[in-house]
């Protein structure tokens, strides 16, 4: 509050010039480009490689062989080289949708039933050896054979011994004793003796797949008598949905059941079309007292003795007036795009952020608001039922409904494969909207971005829009390809020399990366690896150093195309295009680091042009600090002692030679305040790289006198 000075005295002031201002906000790098699952258009943060395999998945299958996408390349070579974040963007050919969770239902209704028999003996059938019983489980056949007592033979699934009886009352004992009541063997059925000498099998799960369950009974091996019993009497479960789950990820890679309640499974309890990219969900612990319940995410290839749980949440409601409701607890917020002035925006619906990695709360279909009463009594639906009857029952179920297949409409051209008609499954126009979506610099922040599988030759549209997004943009630098495999020098040049922009930059040839998914090498453009180069030129030293040569521009891989000589570097480097060479005990290293600018100036060196977007940065985020501040003297002091101290740093660590900042009455005229503008200038003078080492020797007589 201003002070009044209206009679004599001493009033004191403080003046404050210690401001603080945050350190540049630390961000990685961006990629876009195909995943075998995840989000489609929705730029997503992964902090280490382990985190992209969840989220996006590796490796998959096509033509019969087991492939990776680039992306996936990439994003490991850039954790494994000291990166710390980085901004994934998955883009797809086609729609894609996510995949929803089978009938999650709870106590009201019936629940399902198991399907059931009953075989009755003779009393001469299996007291002979060679009798044998087949029960036939989801196409496997089970075989039950009868032995001597005194020399019963190691079993081998799906066959089993068994001793002879001396009737039927003993023969339902041993194979009762052999079988078990518990789906012991994995044979999918239980048994039980059913007394009169008759054997009561019944399914080990629940529901109409039981139904399907044989019974033959012969001697000898093969059996081409008639079944003898099917197991009859299962029925799925008709009670109500309580709520519904639905993936983050869209594909139909998703799915692993066929519709709401159609699943099936192995007598292990692994689900028949469980893969290491889907997810099954489970339901336990559920507490009639406290009105709650567990969910895990399980991974879609596990089973009921190996369960590979992603992520549990503990202690679920179905209140929505309680801290602990469901919605809350996993999130339930899904995406929409929306298009304001030409520039595409990501719009959040739903309330709760998805504290999930895999799944949301799609909807709740029986809320128990204000569970537990004032009194400490359980509650009642608008049926008058008690809200014990709304909570789930412990099931597990899977996932169905997912549409959009990762391999493109057309199939998947990878690696070295790819052409001007398929680059990965891809055309240059299912990039468009991720790449519109990336110009939204307030909502992402990243250093660098690749498109590995676009190359400039086949698919220039990307290339282009990648670049105008970093212009438009101007924090950050794209690392673009310009040829597909086996191009020559002249190609690869020419492709450069139809770009002009130094907010972009080119490697080449081709290499060979070591996969660590697949365990083998396999052949990758450039951009691949080069950002795994930029996070450790920048972890070792800083964005404004080189990320080149023998010590920041190592690369990871086995080998190049080809060995790059002297004359081929040269033809390269004067056509703006940083070569990938080899040297005898060093190896391939990033060998140039030039932008695609074609006029000479200091922003033709990557390093100056990174230089350029680290100050940007840092005095952009600082100067949005003084927005809607007074335009005095004080707030100038302000930006001044927090850009000053930034810029000798800057310096002390070898990216600056000089610099001044100007932001005083020069500069901000009367005029200029008068239009409501703060106007500063920052003049810099860029630390340029030794790429160029003279060395000059100078042979003499002997004799010579060396002059100082």
């Amino acid at each position: 509050m201003a002070e009044q000075i209206v009679s004599p005295g001493v009033f004191q002031r403080e003046t404050d010039q210690s401001f603080i201002t945050p350190a540049p906000v630390e961000v990685g790098a961006a990629i876009v480009g195909p995943t075998v699952r995840g989000p489609v258009n929705r730029p997503t943060v992964v902090t280490s490689f382990s985190d992209y395999r969840n989220k996006f998945g590796t490796t998959f299958i096509t033509a019969s062989q087991n492939v990776e996408f680039f992306t996936s390349i990439a994003v490991q070579k850039f954790f494994a080289n000291g990166g710390n974040s980085m901004l994934v963007t998955r883009v797809g050919s086609g729609s894609f949708e996510p995949a929803t969770s089978t009938d999650i239902v709870s106590n009201q209704g019936s629940t399902s039933g198991k399907a059931s028999g009953s075989l009755q003996f003779t009393s001469t059938f299996f007291t002979d050896e060679g009798d044998e019983v087949q029960i036939t489980v989801d196409d496997t056949e089970f075989r039950f054979i009868a032995v001597d007592p005194n020399d019963v033979p190691v079993d081998a699934s799906p066959v089993f011994f068994v001793a002879t009886g001396s009737n039927a009352a003993t023969t339902v004992t041993n194979l009762v004793a052999k079988i078990g009541t518990s789906n012991a063997l994995g044979a999918g059925v239980e048994v039980n003796d059913a007394g009169g000498g008759a054997l009561g099998i019944s399914a080990s799960l629940a529901g109409t797949s039981g139904n399907t369950i044989t019974v033959e009974t012969g001697s000898g091996g093969t059996i081409t008598g008639p079944d003898v019993l099917t197991l009859a009497g299962g029925f799925d479960g008709s009670g109500t949905k309580t709520f519904t789950l639905e993936t983050l990820g869209k594909g139909s890679v998703l799915n692993n059941a066929s519709d709401t309640q159609v699943i099936t499974q192995f007598s292990d309890g692994g689900i028949k079309t469980g893969t290491k990219d889907n997810l099954r969900y489970e339901i336990s612990g559920v507490n009639p007292t406290a009105g709650t319940f567990n969910i895990s995410i399980r991974r879609g290839d596990d089973n009921t003795q190996n369960k590979i749980i992603l992520e549990t949440f503990i202690g679920c409601s179905l209140d929505p007036k309680a801290d602990n409701f469901i919605s809350k607890i996993i999130g339930d917020q899904t995406t929409e795009e929306t298009i304001q002035e030409g520039q595409t925006f990501i719009k959040i619906v739903g309330d709760h952020p998805n504290r999930s990695k895999f799944i949301r709360v799609k909807s709740v279909d029986t809320p128990t608001p204000d569970y537990l009463q004032n009194d400490g009594s359980i509650g009642t639906n608008s049926s008058g039922n008690s809200f014990t009857a709304n909570l789930p029952t412990a099931q597990s179920g899977a996932f169905f409904g997912a549409t959009g297949n990762h391999l493109g409409g057309g199939g998947t051209n990878t690696f070295e494969n790819i052409d001007s008609n398929n680059t990965q499954g891809l055309v240059s126009t299912d990039y468009t909207t991720a790449l519109n979506i990336l110009k939204n610099k307030d909502e992402y922040r990243f250093a660098t971005i690749t498109t590995p599988g676009a190359y400039n030759t086949d698919f220039g549209t990307v290339i282009a829009d990648t670049i105008a997004l970093c212009e438009e943009r101007g924090d950050c630098f794209y690392i673009a390809d310009m040829v597909p495999y086996a191009s020559d020098v002249s190609t690869v040049s020419s492709e450069a020399n139809k770009l002009n922009t130094n907010f972009a930059g080119t490697y080449w040839p081709w290499v060979k990366v070591p996969s660590t998914e697949l365990s083998r090498n396999v052949w990758a453009p450039a951009s691949t690896v080069m950002q795994g180069v930029y996070a450790f030129n920048d972890r070792v030293a800083a964005p404004f150093f080189a990320p080149a040569g023998l010590n920041r521009g190592g690369l990871p891989i086995v080998r190049s195309e080809f060995k790059v000589v002297q004359a081929l570097r040269d033809k390269l480097y004067d056509n703006n295009v940083n070569p990938i060479a080899t040297f005898p005990r060093v190896g391939p290293v990033a060998f140039g680091q030039k932008t695609l600018q074609k006029k000479a100036s200091a922003l033709d060196r990557i390093n100056v042009r990174r230089l350029l977007i680290t100050l940007k940065n840092f005095i952009g985020d600082t100067s949005k600090n003084l927005v809607f501040e007074q335009n005095t003297v004080q707030t100038r002091n302000r930006f001044l002692n927090a850009v000053n101290p930034f810029l000798e740093s800057i310096q002390q660590r070898q990216g600056l030679f000089a610099f001044r900042v100007v932001m005083d009455e020069t500069n901000n005229t009367a005029e200029a305040i008068d239009r409501n503008q703060l106007v500063g200038q920052i003049f810099i003078q860029p630390t340029k790289t030794a790429e160029f080492i003279v060395l000059d020797y100078t042979i003499q007589p002997t004799g010579a006198t060396f002059n100082d």
